[in-house]
């Protein structure tokens, strides 16, 4: 059975409302396939997935981009566990470009990047609150999978800069799950990765 976020709505036809600046957690099983949707564009949605029935095996930013050798990831591209297994595949996306380079913002991203005197408590406190109920620490967050966030880097400098995401209004990206899982997923809570503004994320569950 899933769990999900209070800030997390049926918004119909099985598609769930994550709302601005929040996170939801819920359970995928083994051959499900997960929509994560942009529904009015520019808007980022941090991901993460962990093994359901060892939740030490966790998704890996680093396995994943070695093995792809490349850091922009799209249909057909396997995203790695910690211990090299497949934990997600995606199977169709509409926009090609997504990452894994920067970890979900928090109140620290927010203190020590922009200066807030009062921080928001990021994608990182609303995961860490959202996956909780499983029993994943804080400390178990690791790097996510940047749903529809444009990161170019500097090929002189390696120097990355955050751009407006190239997902327009209704752009989507669909995973496979390739054993039972744990997912969090957020509407990203910082203004620099969303052009501005803070927008939902809609995803459905199927299969």
């Amino acid at each position: 059975m899933s769990m999900e976020s209070k800030e997390s709505g049926v918004v119909g036809s099985g598609v769930v409302e994550i709302a601005p600046r929040s996170g939801a957690a819920f359970t995928l099983d083994r051959g499900q396939r997960l929509t994560v949707i942009d529904p009015r564009g520019e808007q980022v949605a941090d991901l993460l997935a962990f093994n359901r029935h060892d939740l030490g095996e966790v998704l890996s930013s680093g396995r994943t981009l070695d093995y792809a050798s490349r850091i922009y990831l799209t249909t057909g591209d396997p995203l790695y566990s910690n211990r090299s297994n497949v934990l997600l595949r995606i199977v169709e996306d509409t926009v090609g470009r997504h990452d894994f380079l920067l970890t979900p913002c928090s109140a620290d991203t927010f203190r020590i990047l922009y200066g807030d005197a009062q921080p928001h408590r990021g994608c990182f406190g609303n995961l860490a609150a959202a996956l909780a109920p499983y029993g994943i620490a804080p400390d178990h967050i690791p790097v996510a999978f940047n749903c529809f966030m444009n990161v170019p880097v500097d090929s002189e400098t390696g120097r990355l800069t955050v751009e407006p995401p190239l997902s327009r209004a209704g752009d989507r990206i669909v995973f496979e799950a390739e054993c039972d899982l744990v997912i969090g997923l957020t509407a990203c809570s910082a203004l620099q990765s969303n052009n501005g503004r803070f927008k939902p994320i809609h995803y459905r569950i199927d299969g």
